[in-house]
């Protein structure tokens, strides 16, 4: 397991910002930047399940461990969701993380993800794509 941080400042409100990044429209634009066309199913709220999935119906899904609007979201990751089937994984503590927090230039989103080996270039790749995406849509 790797320990990632992700950190973007934003000039916007942490309300805001936390739109950009649950709220499905917003989150389909962000999100291009790990795949073309993902979506999400469920409510964020706590110990439910979301499923972030592609056109094709693959994709993933999480619990939700914690939601304190607007300061932070937690997820651990369950498994793989293959032609809609959900295959659990053995995936230990692989989580991701958000945390807001308000400074006098807006909001500071920091991004934490404990992630397993095989996916750390991955998120090394993919997520300063994405905050940049998720700076750009908060601050319009």
């Amino acid at each position: 397991m790797k320990n990632l941080v992700f950190e973007q400042q934003i000039n916007a409100k942490r309300e805001k910002v936390w739109e950009v990044l649950f709220t499905q429209d917003a989150y389909q634009k962000w999100s291009s930047a790990m795949n073309e066309g993902t979506y999400f199913e469920g409510d964020w709220s706590e110990d439910s399940t979301m499923k972030f999935l592609d056109q094709s119906n693959n994709g993933m899904y999480n619990v939700v461990e914690k939601n304190n609007f607007p300061e932070e979201l937690s997820m651990k990751h369950l498994g793989w969701i293959i032609d809609g089937k959900q295959e659990p994984q053995n995936w230990e503590d692989s989580t991701v993380s958000y945390f807001l927090e308000p400074n006098e230039n807006g909001t500071l989103l920091t991004v934490k993800v404990n992630s397993l080996d095989e996916f750390v270039d991955f998120f090394r790749t993919k997520y300063p794509k994405n905050l940049e995406l998720i700076k750009q849509l908060s601050e319009e």
